[in-house]
């Protein structure tokens, strides 16, 4: 996302605007629109670093390469392309990566043209640092707002004659998301699905379309875009890395000066009216690449006028002490101060099925449990897996450790009671721990079996009262039938997702269980199974599960990273309202509430997000749903980096290094036709889905705090009863009945005489 540097025009003498006047107004719109519409997780403290910081360095380069005149639309393009695209935790980070745009415009360049598109080089430090991340699902999969990028994105290129960069790009690389689907099986849902992004439109209107960094020709931008593509789907499919088109971008860069060697072409260049720094006589103009050993004659130099040398020390000066401030400021944290009175645990809901996923660098452990109601007999698992397992790469777990990990991460209500006005004093903070649990694994010895209808089967082992399989397969049908013949019930309809699963050389982990087994290790429920593995695809497969399935399904999903939080790259991560006040009654029914609530979040998005209902370090909480989990427990779920460095202690066990993020679901084929995509972020921040009850004071002391206390009671009810509504989609007049809001004295204020003589 960068800088539109010239445009084509046949007359020199033609006038048209600054086509990065159209850019800047573009990109302020899409930030503006994320901010105030998406909920950007964005604070403006960064925008004005960024901002500023990128002006900065604008300043200093000029000054640096001795230019005529300092004009500040290209810093503005590259700070606002960082703002909507970017994230961090830090002010410095989002700084450093202002300077990296703008300062790599000086710095790499060849034969007068910058080299990296610097909003490009930007984001690929910070993403290879681990400085930052970028949120590829942000935008959601919204049709209008698609359509408004793409608006606002071909006013942008064809005003810059790169329209054609642009849309061979997209017609590439969308051609091989439907090849890829049809090579793999995979409905159509899917790559529409996939183009359906508001961050692949940013890019291909955005970012690839910048002159400077293009090749001159028509030809060579064919090329280009062929290349990009390529590399693109690439690192995004073969790699699975996210943001595709980011590294393909960054890879295919070095091949520019190679094609414009063999395809030459007119070349972008400013004349000094189109920066502002001429007079308003001169024109844009485009400079023809010069022949072998010529030399491209220098254009004329002005002095900056002392005039606009005071405005511009005016202007960036403040600028340099604004963002020097803003760097050195930092907010003070504040605690969660409440009582914690009850959780929304996954009991909540019907046919829920809990994930929790141990990752770091490429090594996994999952812990899968689901909610089979029913005669064992009838369950089987069929998950597919990225490599073939062995015996111990399978345990099963211990539940108590997981109901463990759902009741420390669930949302929560607190209560909080107001103080006597009258008095000054801070509230006390209580807390109500849960006991903890231990936890037990099991083992068994392995087995093998033969072949039938083209299934291998590659493994056969018994874990605790689990019998397991790990097959593959060379046809999808051939699979679905042996899995129905050995008495494992499949899904009508089951085979084009097998299909597709094959055709990505995925093999299948099956378990059913194991009734004699079961009956000597004296059990009466379905322990949750484990499995370890590496590989760089950080994903759920869910697409098995909604062949069968009745409506929608629930589905929680926890993570445990060393790095920090984690999101959805290929769905839209939403954190769900928090740190409301709710009329005091809901303590009763919070049960009701939460499930209202989460199903209003969920209409909100269209029915196609996930949302994130807590985020947390896990050395401590405030408040406590539950104790957090001790280093055993941990290293049970698979936290296996580590080696021995939890704290344990008698009152409250506690693990170091270890962030904990939990994700919900609700999911069907028809709003996810897609496995569940994930990247872990540098973002440790804390959240909670916490909802707040507060005891209204009822002394009858009396002062002046005290009648302005009792004056805006009422009126904090009537907020109250909104909130709940607006919520959870309760009718209002019901919720002021149940609260009784008319019996509420309105609060007069007494007049003078009676406040004279306090009997």
């Amino acid at each position: 996302m960068e800088h539109i540097e010239g445009t084509s025009q046949s007359n020199p003498s033609t006038h048209r605007r600054d086509p990065r006047l159209y850019q800047i107004a573009s990109l302020g719109t899409l930030l503006i629109y994320g901010l105030f519409w998406l909920n950007f997780d964005l604070s403006f403290w960064q925008i004005a670093v960024t901002i500023g910081t990128a002006l900065l360095t604008q300043y200093a380069g000029t000054r640096y390469a001795k230019l005529p005149c300092f004009d500040p639309k290209s810093a503005l393009i590259s700070s606002l392309s960082l703002c909507i695209l970017l994230r961090t935790d830090h002010l410095a980070i989002a700084a450093l990566a202002s300077v990296v745009a703008v300062g790599s415009k000086f710095v790499f360049r060849w034969q007068e043209k910058h080299l990296f598109n610097p909003t490009n080089l930007a984001l690929a430090v910070m993403l290879a640092t681990g400085l930052g991340w970028i949120s590829p699902g942000q935008w959601g999969q919204v049709v209008w707002f698609g359509f408004l990028v793409a608006c606002l994105g071909s006013l942008v290129v064809t005003r810059a004659a790169r329209a054609d960069v642009t849309l061979a790009f997209l017609a590439v690389y969308v051609g091989l998301l439907f090849a890829r689907a049809l090579r793999l099986g995979d409905p159509l849902t899917i790559p529409l699905h996939q183009i359906d992004s508001g961050a692949l439109l940013i890019f291909a209107f955005f970012m690839i379309s910048d002159p400077k960094t293009t090749p001159d020709s028509r030809t060579g931008r064919m090329a280009y875009a062929l290349c990009i593509a390529l590399a693109a789907l690439y690192v995004q499919f073969g790699l699975f890395r996210p943001n595709g088109p980011l590294w393909g971008l960054i890879a295919c860069t070095p091949l520019v000066p190679v094609l414009d060697h063999l395809f030459p072409g007119a070349r972008y260049a400013w004349t000094r009216a189109s920066t502002g720094c001429a007079s308003p006589n001169s024109s844009l103009h485009i400079n023809a690449r010069p022949s072998a050993g010529s030399h491209p004659r220098s254009a004329p130099v002005s002095l900056v006028s002392p005039t606009k040398e005071v405005l511009m020390r005016r202007v960036i000066v403040p600028s340099l002490l604004l963002t020097l401030g803003l760097l050195a400021w930092s907010g003070e944290a504040s605690a969660f101060c409440g009582f914690y009175v009850g959780k929304a645990d996954t009991q909540l809901f019907n046919k829920a099925s809990e994930v929790a996923i141990a990752r770091h660098e490429n090594k996994t452990v999952i812990t899968m449990a689901n909610d089979f109601r029913g005669d064992v007999k009838e369950f089987a698992l069929v998950v597919p897996v990225p490599t073939l397992l062995e015996r111990e790469q399978i345990h099963v777990g211990n539940p108590a450790v997981l109901k463990h990990l759902a009741d420390y991460s669930a949302p929560r209500l607190v209560e909080y009671f107001d103080e006597n006005p009258c008095l000054r004093h801070e509230l006390m903070e209580r807390r109500s721990m849960d006991a903890m649990k231990s936890m037990a694994p099991a083992s068994a010895p392995a087995r093998e079996r033969d072949k039938a209808l083209g299934v291998t089967v590659e493994a056969e082992y018994m874990v605790g009262e689990y019998d397991i399989l790990i097959l593959s397969a060379k046809e999808s049908n051939g699979l679905e039938s042996w899995l129905t013949e050995n008495g494992y019930r499949i899904p009508n309809g089951a085979s084009v997702v097998l299909h597709s699963y094959l055709k990505q050389g995925m093999k299948f982990f099956v378990a059913k269980v194991n009734l004699g087994e079961q009956t000597k290790l004296g059990l009466t429920h379905l322990r949750p199974l484990q499995i370890a593995f590496e590989s760089p695809k950080f994903m759920l497969p869910i697409r098995l599960g909604t062949v069968n399935a009745d409506g929608a399904q629930e589905l929680f999903i926890y993570f445990l990273t060393k790095q920090g939080r984690v999101e959805t790259t290929n769905y839209r991560t939403v954190r769900l309202p928090e740190a409301q006040e709710i009329p005091l009654y809901v303590k009763n029914k919070f049960g009701d509430f939460y499930r209202d609530l989460f199903t209003q979040q969920v209409k909100r998005e269209s029915e196609r997000g996930l949302f994130m209902e807590y985020a947390w370090d896990m050395n401590w909480c405030d408040p406590c749903a539950a104790n957090p989990l001790t280093a055993d427990e941990l290293r049970g779920l698979g936290v296996f980096w580590q080696d021995g460095t939890g704290r344990t202690g008698t009152s409250m066990p506690m693990a170091q290094n270890v962030f904990l993020t939990r994700l919900h679901v609700r999911y069907d084929a028809a709003h996810f036709p897609e496995d569940l995509m994930f990247q872990e972020t540098s973002d440790r921040s804390n959240f909670q889905a916490r909802y707040i009850l507060r005891h209204p004071w009822s002394g009858t002391d009396e002062c002046a705090a005290a009648t302005a206390y009792r004056h805006q009671l009422r009126e904090r009810y009537e907020r109250e009863a909104h909130t709940l509504a607006s919520l959870t989609g309760w009718n209002i007049g019901d919720i002021r009945r149940t609260m009784n809001i008319a019996s509420v004295p309105a609060g007069e204020e007494k007049k003078w005489y009676q406040r004279l003589w306090v009997n």
